[in-house]
């Protein structure tokens, strides 16, 4: 398998994304790239990287980022949970100082193992493996036999890490090379033809044999909450008025509703407006001063 991982990366130096958290071993930069890429496609989050660390270069000027200067700076990419989340991990950074292992990083609150392998692979060329959709479809597929893994296969793939990451050379690039042939190649419905693995990958004979069925659906979908009648998920909601608040501060809570539901309908939809209101208040994204709306500090 080491002469495969090889030609793995041969592949990879040849077709390889060029990205900018790959040219770097910094934490901090690479962290960035792993938060924003979370439920983001690699080309919006290009458009956001370089922005992001020309205002927050670095963990101390994150660290000591307002909430609205986060909030502002993140407008666009979503889920702005995870632009706090971010900041509040930059504070713990400075506060403990920054982790020298993969174990370590785990510890800090907002920061799970997937993250925790990212940096300590890519930064501190630590010999641990994240586990994404990706490499969990790739590395299930050629070292299992598995044409369509999920979430139980994930022990099993770490136990083989040893395999995947060999002692000596540019292990730390494999999981990279992972990533973009799941991208261009080993996706859901993989081109095994073309595919650098496929002598050595057992599934890629059952594909090129025409014996896998392809399932309809991959990943379940995450419980939203949504209000009735709505055609979106609460999350859509919120993040109107967030924007209609970063647009316009001192927006009245009153008559927020139009702002962010072309359908509202006062008698219906007020208190479902209203405790969205509440709870952007709650998680510090917002603040309510005599009736008028603000980002929070």
């Amino acid at each position: 398998m080491k002469s495969s991982i090889q030609k793995l990366l041969r592949w990879y130096d040849k077709n390889g994304r060029d990205l900018p958290w790959r040219r770097t071993r910094d934490p901090y930069r690479i962290l960035v790239s792993e938060i924003m890429l979370q439920q983001t496609q690699v080309s919006r989050g290009l458009v956001f990287y370089d922005r992001w660390l020309e205002q927050f270069p670095n963990w101390k000027t994150l660290a000591k980022a307002t909430n609205a200067e986060v909030i502002k700076a993140w407008a666009g990419l979503g889920y702005n949970r995870r632009a706090l989340m971010l900041r509040d991990i930059a504070k713990q950074v400075i506060e403990e100082g920054e982790p020298k292992t993969q174990a370590a990083w785990e510890k800090l609150r907002g920061i799970g193992p997937y993250t925790s392998r990212a940096i300590a692979v890519f930064s501190l060329h630590e010999r641990v493996l994240p586990i994404d959709t990706n490499i969990r479809r790739v590395c299930a597929r050629l070292l299992l036999g598995i044409p369509y893994p999920n979430l139980k296969n994930d022990e099993q793939i770490q136990k083989r890490v040893g395999v995947i990451l060999p002692t000596g050379g540019r292990f730390y690039d494999v999981p990279q090379a992972i990533f973009d042939l799941a991208t261009a190649v080993c996706t859901k419905m993989p081109d095994c033809m073309h595919c650098p693995m496929k002598s050595v990958c057992p599934s890629a004979k059952k594909f090129l044999s025409g014996r896998v069925k392809t399932p309809k659906a991959m990943i379940l979908k995450p419980t939203e909450r949504k209000h009735p009648g709505k055609p979106y998920p609460d999350r859509i909601y919120r993040g109107r008025i967030l924007k209609a608040v970063r647009e316009a501060p001192g927006t009245p809570a009153l008559g927020l509703g139009p702002l962010v539901d072309e359908s509202f309908k006062s008698s219906m939809d007020t208190k479902w407006v209203q405790a969205m209101v509440h709870r952007l208040e709650k998680e510090r994204f917002i603040k309510i001063t005599k009736g008028k709306l603000s980002l929070a500090e």
